[in-house]
């Protein structure tokens, strides 16, 4: 009779059952999944995850542990070379036991086995870390959004200060006109001058001509 047995025997003797759970414990350590039975997956998960903590520590003594457990040296390298440094900083936890639906010949609950930390699916939000929210990250949010608001004003203000340029490029041709009036002062000068020297003129005529009539 079986009382307070309450692992699973899988319809298999003791020897027969360690070995079936230690060739698929290898197998899931090289293939990181494997498809079987709901109950074989959770028998297989009581037996491999104790394994898989020992390996965290790499001692003589826990890779002996392990390979009683597993028989195989190839599998036992692997996880203490590979897997140990992949779980490291996980607590445990370390299978993930996901149901398929059921087989078609006897119609058992189907279930696929992996380890968790090699499913790049399902971890993809994993690597953000959950933060409670309070009332002073609203206001440091407000403060960032003020901050990247300024740079739009501050990159705004060399447009005004590139059409400055136009205006004083304007300036000259008032300046060069400026001449014009100048040169055209000597011209009144030189006919001021001219009818001077006409007037002049005649009036040493006109002596010379009332010098003329009183000799005579």
């Amino acid at each position: 009779m079986r009382h307070g047995k309450k692992f699973a025997h899988l319809g298999r003797k003791t020897p027969h059952r360690k070995y079936m759970l230690a060739n698929m414990a290898c197998s899931l350590i090289e293939h990181k999944s494997i498809n079987t039975t709901v109950a074989k997956a959770k028998a297989l998960k009581r037996y491999i995850e104790p394994l898989i903590t020992k390996s965290k520590n790499d001692s003589t003594h826990n890779r002996r542990i392990v390979f009683s457990y597993l028989k195989n040296k190839y599998a036992v390298t692997e996880l203490f070379r590979d897997i140990s440094v992949k779980i490291g900083d996980r607590p445990g936890g370390y299978t993930r036991i996901i149901k398929l639906g059921n087989r078609l010949g006897d119609n058992a609950s189907m279930a696929m086995i992996e380890l968790v930390d090699y499913n790049t699916v399902y971890n993809t939000g994993d690597s953000k870390k959950k933060t409670r929210r309070r009332r002073k990250s609203t206001k440091k949010s407000e403060s960032v959004q003020v901050e990247e608001a300024a740079p739009v004003v501050e990159e705004a203000a060399p447009v005004v200060e590139e059409a400055a340029p136009v205006v004083e490029e304007a300036a000259p041709v008032v300046e060069e006109a400026a001449p014009v009036v100048e040169e055209a002062a000597p011209v009144v000068e030189e006919t001021s001058t001219n009818d001077s020297s006409e007037n002049k003129e005649i009036e040493t005529k006109s002596e010379d001509s009332n010098k003329k009539e009183t000799d005579s």
